[in-house]
């Protein structure tokens, strides 16, 4: 008999000891339907290339409402560090590009790999160098532990700034509209499967990224621009889209716009509850975030069924919507 956790009005098919969302989320049943439904026809024959841009565009208008951003501001990918490889390409080598210490490196490695000077520097101290340098390149939380960045002060810097929202997109609420580039992946607070990710543009980005990666699903009209000559690309972030890997954005069409309408705040005050009702058994003092660093081992958490994961030196877990205090009592009875 399978284990079903109620949340938020949608059933999860995984009971109490999964906290590793900051590595691979686990859907909603009705996100895990929808990919079995496409797989089903995909097996059947009845897989329409042209039938499958609604559903991508679908996650484009929700991608823009959980950012703030315009959905013409909107482009589609496979993973963040494909999508920020042209936008670390359109700055001449040498640029002087900031990040955290310990940052993801799917967020500095386009920046080194282009030739820029990159700086590390604690996240604490990154809004007040900003304006040393000319990009500013950080997740709003840290994928380690959770940690966020000063947005307020960040914003106030005036760099150019692009944000890796991977580990926060899905529980913070939060407007990033200001920011110069956010990307996110799906496959972990948003839900979705692995396969699907998004960047959102502003305009003074859009005007300097060249979209070196085009295929024909960039073009003003996808199906019209299938073959030959001359370049016709969309007007809009379109223009920077990458093809994308169907099944998983069956998933994401259904995940991403249910994530959008649900109150936003309910949902932050509900993991991060459940990360600080943890942290302060444990000392750790509150964080303001759903992720959670254990110092230590996790083979304790391993062997009483709490799946999460090692990173940093330390043991990472993470409470999303399917968290309840009975996840938070596992942990602390296995740590004694």
């Amino acid at each position: 008999m399978r284990r079903v956790t109620t949340a938020f009005d949608a059933h999860f098919d995984v009971g109490p000891g999964y906290l590793n969302t900051p590595s691979v989320g686990v859907p909603p049943r009705h996100v895990v339907d929808a990919v079995r439904s496409w797989t089903d026809d995909w097996a059947a024959g009845r897989i329409s290339a042209p039938g499958m841009d609604a559903p991508v565009d679908a996650t484009r208008d929700a991608f823009a409402a959980l950012t703030g951003f315009p959905t013409t501001g909107v482009a589609v990918g496979s993973v963040v560090s494909g999508l920020l490889g042209p936008v670390a390409a359109s700055f001449p080598p040498g640029t002087r590009v900031l990040t955290a210490a310990g940052e993801f490196t799917s967020v500095s490695f386009p920046f080194a790999a282009c030739g820029h000077d990159v700086t590390e520097v604690p996240l604490a101290d990154l809004p007040a160098r900003a304006g040393e340098h000319d990009v500013v390149a950080v997740s709003v939380a840290q994928s380690a532990d959770g940690a966020l960045v000063d947005l307020a002060a960040l914003r106030a810097a005036g760099s150019f700034v692009v944000l890796d929202a991977t580990q926060s997109l899905g529980w913070l609420p939060v407007d990033l509209s200001w920011a110069d580039v956010v990307v996110a992946g799906g496959y972990k607070w948003l839900l979705a499967p692995r396969g699907c990710a998004w960047g959102a543009f502003s305009d003074r980005a859009l005007e300097r990224v060249t979209p070196s990666g085009a295929g024909w699903y960039a073009g003003e009209d996808r199906w019209s621009s299938v073959y030959g000559l001359p370049l016709r690309l969309a007007g809009t972030a379109r223009r920077l889209d990458l093809s994308p890997a169907w099944s998983a954005f069956a998933g994401a069409a259904v995940s991403l716009p249910w994530l959008a309408g649900l109150d936003r705040d309910a949902v932050h005050a509900h993991g991060v509850g459940l990360a600080d009702r943890l942290r302060t058994a444990l000392g750790l003092g509150a964080g303001g975030s759903p992720i959670v660093s254990i110092p230590g081992d996790p083979q304790r958490l391993l062997d009483a069924g709490v799946r999460c994961a090692a990173r940093a030196g330390a043991t990472r877990v993470g409470f999303h919507l399917h968290n309840t205090d009975a996840d938070v009592d596992l942990v602390l009875d296995a740590l004694g």
